[in-house]
């Protein structure tokens, strides 16, 4: 069973929500506020974060930046704005997902399954050796990404593309092969869009230059590959 907190100030989407919820066995936390939700996410720790952006005082997208900030929780944005522009804000700023008002529930739940199988094979993942290219270390073990030492903030969905990528150093993978690395055949819906935010977010947290790419190379029309050479390590046993 899942915990799972519904945001959102409309007192019909939340009883909706709560009646998808629970008939998938899972359990329901509920904030009518960008305010309340953040004391009651980091009081709770739940599994899953359904944000609406349209909130009162604080909005979803503010939410969704101080919780990325503290947490890697997944965030699915519930937003009734349709303009591209504004669920590429969300995914920027660490969202995981979304979907468009008004929208269907059975639509949703799908979603919060992918990211539920998602995460529970993040954490019942076998002991995997970590990456090492050129002072980047990225252990798939405790899910850390270093850079010449310093520790990156980076989302679960880039950690996800950069783990694909440097598995497959002399390979080029396509946006759809990413898309399988982020999101597994769950969702045949994801646009390549979507991919081009979060691996431009990744460069930018490991400085890299598109045009003289250190770690990312883009390969035109076709994808991107990771550029340099891969170390595969042991990790390190508990003492």
């Amino acid at each position: 069973m899942a915990t799972i907190l519904v945001v959102d100030d409309d007192a019909n989407i939340r009883e909706l929500l709560r009646l998808y919820v629970e008939r998938e066995g899972h359990r329901t936390l509920f904030a009518a506020s960008g305010e309340a939700a953040l004391e009651l996410a980091m009081r709770t720790k739940p599994d899953i974060v359904l944000l609406d952006v349209m909130l009162p005082g604080m909005d979803g997208l503010e939410v969704c930046r101080r919780l990325r900030d503290v947490s890697d929780v997944p965030i699915l944005l519930l937003t009734a704005r349709s303009a591209e522009g504004d669920r590429v804000i969300g995914l920027d700023l660490g969202a995981d997902d979304y979907v468009v008002k008004p929208f269907s529930p059975r639509e949703l739940m799908a979603r919060v399954r992918a990211l539920l199988r998602r995460r529970r094979r993040g954490s019942d993942a076998a002991d995997e050796p970590m990456l090492a290219a050129d002072g980047l270390v990225l252990d798939p073990n405790a899910v850390v990404v270093e850079l010449d030492g310093r520790r990156l903030d980076v989302t679960p969905n880039e950690f996800r593309i950069l783990h694909a990528l440097m598995r497959r150093p002399t390979r080029v993978l396509t946006r759809d092969e990413l898309i399988d690395a982020v999101h597994g055949d769950d969702d045949p819906g994801v646009l390549d869009r979507t991919i081009d935010v979060h691996l431009g977010r990744l460069r930018r947290k490991l400085g890299d230059d598109a045009a003289r790419p250190r770690f990312i190379a883009t390969v035109r029309t076709v994808g991107y590959r990771f550029a340099a050479p891969v170390e595969r390590v042991a990790p390190t046993p508990p003492a």
